[in-house]
């Protein structure tokens, strides 16, 4: 089961370091409002969604990379 480790605290598998990136990813995917909020009945069109949302969200960061 994954597990991330509480702040402040090193985890025994070395997850600890991810945590912020994880929580920084999470609060990405929340700045849009249709997956904040599961309108979506089928699995397939949410899921649809939240790649959309990740492709979005890895155009902005390679565009702040130039």
């Amino acid at each position: 089961m994954p597990a991330i480790a509480r702040r402040g605290t090193r985890h025994g598998t070395g997850l600890g370091a991810y945590r912020l990136v994880i929580e920084r990813n999470f609060a990405w995917l929340h700045g849009f409002r249709r997956l904040q909020i599961r309108w979506e009945h089928r699995t397939d069109i949410h899921e649809a969604f939240l790649k959309l949302a990740c492709c979005l969200i890895a155009h902005r960061q390679l565009g702040s990379l130039r």
